[in-house]
């Protein structure tokens, strides 16, 4: 049976350009403002791409446990969530605890995960870490059971998490005070 090149044209364009056939990959992504961290996310979500955490997810990039669907994200032996509280600068320059900062952020993770982190005394300056057999307990594995999330054969992958630094908790923007995470 032959194919007509417009048709397998067709067919490739079509394949790339489905939003849930791509796999996104975090591997080092230190976090940052919450805002832009609740807006990417908030977009990667309705996009339907899969997740996959594959390194470290520390600070505000951890909110993507409670906004990514479970059934479009996985993580590999490499993850690692890295959790703490929210804080501003104060009028220093110094970071303060933010209480209504760091509610928000227990209000955005799933129940798992917030018995997890009240479990080891709640959200404080300090990272505590979620990895290994502990974060493999709530999360699926990437892998051929995920339908092959984590490899490059089920789309496209991006790497829009992968930072070596952080480009949102790097200085003010005006007088407004951004919560960090």
């Amino acid at each position: 049976m032959r194919i007509s090149a417009a048709a397998l044209g067709a067919a490739v364009v079509t394949a790339f350009a489905l939003p849930s056939s791509a796999t996104v990959r975090i591997t080092n992504d230190p976090g940052g403002e919450i805002g832009p961290y609740l807006e990417r996310f908030e977009t990667l979500r309705k996009s339907g791409q899969n997740v996959v955490i594959d390194g470290p997810c520390l600070s505000a990039c951890t909110m993507l446990v409670g906004v990514i669907p479970r059934d479009h994200l996985c993580v590999t032996s490499r993850a690692r969530l890295g959790f703490h509280s929210a804080w501003r600068p104060d009028e220093a320059g110094r970071q303060v605890v933010s209480p209504d900062g760091t509610d928000l952020l227990m209000n955005a993770y799933p129940q798992q995960i917030r018995d997890w982190i009240t479990r080891r005394g709640g959200l404080s300056p300090r990272l505590i870490y979620l990895a290994g057999s502990e974060l493999a307990s709530m999360y699926p594995a990437c892998g051929r059971a995920r339908n092959e999330v984590a490899t490059s054969s089920s789309g496209p992958e991006h790497f829009l998490f992968r930072q070596s630094t952080s480009s949102f908790a790097s200085g003010r923007r005006g007088t407004r005070k951004p919560l960090h995470h």
